[in-house]
């Protein structure tokens, strides 16, 4: 929790409520439907807040922004970017049903009005958005295929519309795979620590 008061100072008294609460919300809702590792969960903040907390590194959203979480597990990236926007709009989905269960009752244990969480697989929504995020969760030229359709062209954020993709490694081959224009934020630029020397936000533009 330190670590999220140190790299967004400006949290209002209800954000660090939140913010706070996630700890043992996750540790209650683990000991039912595992979603986060025994070993992640102790590094809860570290591992899954401020990871996901990376993409508002990147970007601040603006008031109205609709945003789409795919494959959002427990509610990664989702939820915390929930609770530091909350005039932004966020849907979260899985195609699981256990995880979204859990992010409904996080959500509601938190009073998110600005969180609407559904089991479904993201290649069958007929919405679109004007950001997706997501935490790798597959390569990202078939994410790309899937979303392309999903992303309204215009904006008023300051960065253009289009995805928000956390992921770690050596991205090149996966990068030269899609065609659309990108841009790679190291979080070792904005956070401290062994686990954000390789973990990146890659922005592809609609």
């Amino acid at each position: 929790m330190n670590d999220i008061l140190t790299y967004f100072p400006n949290l209002t008294d209800g954000q660090k409520a939140q913010f706070a609460a996630l700890d043992g919300l996750y540790r209650d809702w683990n000991a039912k439907i595992n979603v986060i590792s025994r070993q992640d969960i102790d590094a809860l903040y570290e591992k899954h807040v401020l990871h996901s907390l990376g993409i508002a590194k990147v970007i601040q959203f603006k008031p109205g922004t609709e945003i789409l979480d795919v494959g959002t597990g427990g509610g990664f990236p989702g939820i915390p970017l929930a609770i530091l926007f909350p005039l932004a709009q966020f849907h979260l989905v899985d195609s699981i049903g256990k995880k979204i269960t859990v992010v409904n009752g996080v959500a509601e244990a938190l009073g998110l009005t600005n969180v609407r969480a559904e089991q479904v697989r993201a290649e069958s929504i007929g919405q679109s958005y004007d950001f997706v995020v997501s935490r790798a969760v597959t390569r990202l030229q078939p994410f790309m295929s899937w979303m392309r359709y999903k992303i309204t062209k215009r904006g008023n954020n300051d960065l253009p519309n289009g995805v928000l993709y956390l992921k770690g490694g050596d991205l090149t081959e996966e990068l030269a795979e899609i065609p659309d224009k990108y841009k790679i934020y190291n979080l070792s630029d904005y956070f401290q620590g062994e686990f954000f020397e390789t973990k990146k936000v890659v922005h592809v533009k609609k």
